[in-house]
């Protein structure tokens, strides 16, 4: 016998306060149906098929993932987006899914779906009456007036504004990547950074300091952190440099989850180390002020 499930529908970038209502909603009908809590979502932004101009992702598809499961989702679905399914009848696509155990439906009142994004949530909502299985439209979710969506949340991010990003999302912006070998530097200068590559297809914040919180090995560090070129060592890539605050083991080949709390300052160019330093250890101070008290 199949799993009963009531599946929440979208791409979930972010899993921003607009998707923890679909989730909240997904879990209430799925209690009530004695089923679980389901996601449908996809592997790659549908845009990047559809327009060939997919935005930059607010999150890797593991960090999505892994909140989804935060707020409630027991089963996270991943289906490939190709041309066939960009070519499925909206009723063909809820069908596919009724096949893979769906029993109910949930979806944003803004929800685009099926070839040619014909499929609305009052269609679905049709659909879902003429089959007899339970559904729910969750309307948009608004903070002061402006809609929450990816697309502003994008915007925040790419602005350094990570207070604002916060509340917008329902939690501070995420990341997660592997320790990579890198200079060497910061343990030059009694500041050991871990070096971390930001993927392609995931935007990056806006270059500069950031206070963080760090998650290694289960546990909690706060951690002061440099997204950009690092221009006082002639760097020309971006990189994420998170210095662990009270860490000392070997971090090489660690994985590292950073919540990101609040802007710093932009990057800039000192005339030496010793000046970087300085500047270094009076964020570490600042992050010390913002982030221990949380």
């Amino acid at each position: 016998m199949k799993e009963k499930l009531i599946y929440a529908l979208g791409f979930f970038d972010g899993v921003h306060l607009g998707h923890q209502a679909l989730l909240a909603a997904c879990r209430q009908l799925a209690n009530s149906a004695d089923a679980k809590a389901g996601v449908v979502t996809f592997t790659s932004h549908p845009d990047a098929l559809v327009s060939g101009n997919a935005p930059q992702l607010i999150n890797t598809a593991a960090d999505r993932k892994r909140l989804l499961q935060a707020y409630g989702a027991e089963v996270v679905v991943e289906i490939l987006f190709d041309k066939q399914l960009m070519q499925t009848h909206w009723s063909g696509f809820l069908q596919q899914l009724i096949d893979m155990g769906a029993a109910g439906f949930v979806c944003g009142s803004d929800f685009r779906f099926g070839a040619g994004g014909s499929g609305t949530a009052e269609k679905l909502a049709a659909f879902c009456e003429s089959q007899d299985l339970p559904y729910a439209i969750v309307p948009q979710q608004l903070i002061n007036g402006i809609r929450v969506s990816s697309t502003h949340i994008r915007s925040l991010l790419e602005a350094g504004n990570m207070k604002a990003a916060t509340e917008f999302l329902g939690h501070p912006h995420v990341f997660t990547g592997k320790v990579i070998p890198g200079r060497g530097l910061g343990h030059t200068l009694g500041i050991p950074t871990a070096n971390m590559a930001l993927p392609e297809d995931v935007i990056c914040p806006k270059h500069g300091v950031y206070a963080c919180k760090a998650l290694v090995d289960g546990r909690e560090y706060l951690a002061v952190t440099n997204i950009g070129n690092r221009p006082t060592v002639a760097g020309h890539h971006v990189t994420v440099e998170p210095w662990l605050l009270d860490f000392e083991r070997d971090l090489y080949g660690k994985t590292i989850t950073l919540q990101f709390y609040e802007f710093l300052r932009p990057e800039q160019k000192f005339t030496d180390l010793d000046e970087l330093k300085a500047e270094i250890l009076k964020n570490a101070a600042q992050t010390r002020k913002i982030l221990e008290k949380s």
